[in-house]
């Protein structure tokens, strides 16, 4: 999978954020971008997001499960997804989740 080229490493964070993952992912799982870091961060959403994305093998999937706090991800995520995975990724909305956050599917090539 070619790497996306995004500025999201050039934002730097309040906090110190735990990475989302730190290994390539041969498998589908979930990212969990709902922790309390993420809750007032929604750069921190979409550069885990991307960074989730970038960890997960070809052929996979992965579930990102986004905050409640911002709101549907049609509103932050999905023009991201399309600028920055290009021809790369294809999602699909899943559901709102009890405790208010949001699963968006990206389905990696």
């Amino acid at each position: 999978m070619e790497t996306m080229s995004s500025t999201h490493d050039d934002h730097d964070h309040d906090h110190d954020a735990q990475p989302v993952t730190d290994r390539i992912h041969d498998n589908s799982w979930s990212a969990n971008l709902e922790k309390p870091e993420h809750a007032d961060d929604r750069q921190l959403v979409v550069d885990q997001a991307l960074s989730a994305i970038e960890h997960t093998a070809p052929g996979n999937h992965v579930n990102l499960v986004t905050h409640a706090n911002h709101g549907h991800p049609e509103g932050y995520l999905y023009d991201v997804l399309e600028s920055e995975g290009g021809d790369d990724v294809e999602w699909e909305y899943i559901e709102q989740c009890g405790c208010g956050g949001h699963v968006v599917r990206v389905h990696v090539s």
